[in-house]
């Protein structure tokens, strides 16, 4: 009987110590990072997501800096984009603003307070800067994009996909293959 409430007083314990720790992540904390860790052939950062429209316009602002998702696209980002690259290229991304598809309409009433209304007058939007760089650090190409996909409702592929991120991340996707493949091609001449 002791042995079982020492146990019981030791499992409280780590659990008291473990769920500590375990507070929702939020884009704005002043310890949420502000860039990937350098590795790879693609680095990526981003702005304050204080600044970003997402949070500057949202009808509903403590759910909308909830969660991970600045980091999450940036980490697609460097994935897809280090697919695109050849060898010895390297590329610098500075994410400066996002929009995520959909928005809070607090007028449904509080039962959808956490709701993400998707309509098309809500596209996701991302804009960043970027410098692609040869393998003697010669600047192939930079820039800064806007990005927009104002039909991104009508796209088939998508209704099976439950990712809360997917709009934004083929928005991503269809600008690193236009961006960089077309670079590619030009560059193997």
């Amino acid at each position: 009987m002791k042995t079982l409430a020492v146990t019981g007083l030791a499992l409280a314990c780590l659990l008291a110590v473990g769920s500590a720790d375990a507070k929702p992540r939020n884009v704005v904390a002043p310890d949420a990072p502000r860039a990937l860790t350098a590795e790879g052939p693609v680095q990526v950062q981003w702005n304050d997501p204080a600044q970003f429209t997402e949070l500057r316009q949202s009808r509903n602002r403590w759910e909308a800096q909830r969660g991970d998702w600045v980091e999450t696209l940036a980490e697609h980002l460097r994935k897809q984009a280090s697919k695109q690259l050849t060898d010895g290229q390297k590329l610098d991304v500075t994410i400066t603003d996002i929009k995520r598809a959909g928005d809070y309409e607090p007028w449904h009433g509080p039962d959808f307070n956490d709701v993400r209304f998707m309509r098309d007058i809500y596209p996701p939007r991302i804009s960043l800067q970027f410098t692609l760089t040869d393998a003697s650090g010669q600047v192939i190409s930079q820039g800064e994009r806007k990005l927009s996909d104002s039909g991104y409702l009508f796209n088939s592929s998508l209704p099976s996909n439950t990712d809360p991120l997917r709009y934004e991340k083929r928005l991503l996707d269809d600008w690193v293959r236009r961006e960089f493949q077309s670079e590619n091609r030009t560059a193997g001449r």
